[in-house]
């Protein structure tokens, strides 16, 4: 079935007390991981795509926020410097792929190409039309050697969204986050959401999924990154013929895994 926003369901919500537990139980597991991807000489890349302050960087900060900071990099991806443009749009990318046993993440990817570039006219229709096949024989590449590639889109609502962007112009903290290209961006919300539509449809592949993730309640998307990472890891472990086995000591998290057993999600639909 192909993937649509429009069935993502934005209303649920995580507890805030579990949610802490969990995550403490989800950040070891990434440690653990993480050993065992260097251990195996398997590079891991995480995209992160979606809307405007939809959480992609609190995700990713809860994503690495335990784990060996000599094994990862994260690469904030913005528009293509002017010698860049002399050059296939891809060829920056190759040049940032992690070593085999390292991780790196991409703030904004490769799929720029059929997104901000589509809809701001940075490509043509026939460029970024093609562009589909190229990104998945790009990945297909990767993913055949010695890669793992899991992809996300992280959504809210446009409610939600213009909560988030308020709040950061009035914190002085945050209000750096905020650009007038946000709010031109906002504009657009359909065409993204129409883009990210066909390219859910043409580029999620078993080797190199999308994870659809809700992100109007953060506990609840920072949770779900963390789980479907570890779970593709543990997929594209087996198929290799490995097992992602326990290699620290995970006794002090025995308490805090039992009390996270059947972590409360809810959906505000269905409170009463």
């Amino acid at each position: 079935m192909t993937q649509n926003l429009k069935n993502l369901d934005l209303s649920i919500e995580r507890d805030k007390k579990l949610y802490k537990k969990k995550l403490k139980v989800l950040q070891y597991e990434m440690l653990n991981a993480q050993q065992f991807l260097l251990n195996n000489k398997i590079g891991l890349i995480l995209v992160f795509e979606g809307m405007d302050a939809a959480g992609k960087g609190g995700a990713i900060k809860r994503l690495i926020e335990r784990v060996d900071p000599r094994g990862y990099i994260v690469h904030p991806i913005s528009a293509p410097q002017p010698h860049e443009l002399r050059y296939n749009y891809l060829q920056r990318f190759w040049r940032k792929l992690p070593q085999h046993g390292q991780i790196a993440i991409f703030d904004r990817s490769w799929y720029g190409r059929v997104l901000v570039e589509r809809i701001e006219g940075f490509a043509t229709k026939e460029e970024w039309s093609r562009a589909y096949e190229e990104i998945n024989n790009f990945e297909k590449i990767l993913t055949a050697g010695d890669y793992i590639i899991i992809k996300f889109w992280l959504h809210v609502s446009e409610e939600e969204q213009l909560k988030r962007f308020n709040e950061r112009a009035q914190d002085p903290y945050k209000s750096w986050k905020l650009t007038e290209e946000d709010w031109r961006n906002r504009e657009k919300t359909p065409q993204y959401i129409a883009a990210a539509n066909e390219m859910f449809e043409k580029t999620d592949k078993k080797n190199a999924p999308w994870v659809l993730v809700a992100g109007n309640d953060k506990k609840h998307a920072r949770v779900q990154v963390l789980q479907e990472t570890l779970a593709h890891i543990e997929r594209e472990a087996q198929k290799r013929g490995l097992h992602l086995t326990n290699v620290l000591d995970k006794s002090h998290l025995e308490d805090a895994e039992s009390s996270s057993i059947g972590l409360q999600i809810h959906s505000k639909n269905t409170k009463k």
